[in-house]
């Protein structure tokens, strides 16, 4: 690609441009060439699809997941059976507290009480840790996804944390990823077959009836539609 980039918000927005009628492999494969070793990827685990594109274009790339201690025992399952078959560097990162020290400082089920507080101490926070030692990362981000992703870029500037953020999918529609999906295999969370499309924590997410918007069941009731990862 000729996409060029010295780090900073401009410099985001410049190669946003340049790149954004580029294939997600062609994006992957320039950030590999432009960050080297300080590119990074996360993953929740609902499904290998970035992680399998990631894999091809820029081979043992480091895939952060985030350990909440709240998972689906489907989820671990998922990223145990990713890190076996990918070539990745799995890097798994767990909150200061385990679950049940929160609860001792802070009262059982703050999830319930205040899931914002819950998401900020165990993935926000955990989050800005991981990825101190890098200069950009890669995520799985897509313009259909929600309405408060519908303008996501393909390459932006992630003012809170300073760095690169790429979102090589960005233009993606559901048929495009299964398509892709279908086609290379890609493995997938089991939980997704049993209406979860998507796939937090294991106590503020529920199924999702036909025909439901997908994110629907995160923090259903609450008002709440984004952990604070992306927002």
């Amino acid at each position: 690609m000729n996409a060029t980039l010295t780090e900073g918000p401009e410099a985001a927005e410049r190669a946003a441009l340049e790149l954004e009628e580029a294939t997600a492999q062609e994006i992957i494969a320039w950030a590999a060439q432009t960050f080297g070793d300080r590119l990074c990827m996360t993953s929740s685990m609902a499904d290998a699809l970035m992680v399998d594109l990631a894999a091809k274009a820029a081979p043992g790339i480091d895939v952060i997941f985030l350990d909440t201690g709240y998972h689906f025992p489907e989820t671990i399952g998922t990223r145990d059976a990713v890190a076996s078959i990918y070539d990745i560097n799995l890097i798994t990162v767990a909150p200061n507290r385990t679950v049940a020290e929160q609860d001792a400082a802070l009262g059982p089920r703050l999830h319930g009480r205040d899931p914002g507080i819950c998401c900020h101490l165990r993935k926000v926070e955990p989050l800005r840790r991981a990825l101190e030692p890098y200069s950009a990362w890669l995520t799985g981000l897509r313009r259909e996804d929600s309405v408060t992703r519908r303008d996501t870029p393909i390459v932006q500037w992630d003012r809170r944390r300073m760095m690169t953020k790429i979102n090589p999918i960005a233009r993606w529609t559901q048929e495009e990823v299964d398509s892709y999906m279908s086609e290379h295999g890609v493995l997938v969370n089991p939980l997704q077959y049993d209406g979860y499309p998507s796939i937090g924590c294991e106590p503020c997410t529920r199924r999702v009836a036909p025909g439901e918007d997908p994110r629907s069941g995160r923090w259903a009731g609450t008002g709440k539609t984004e952990c604070g990862i992306h927002t």
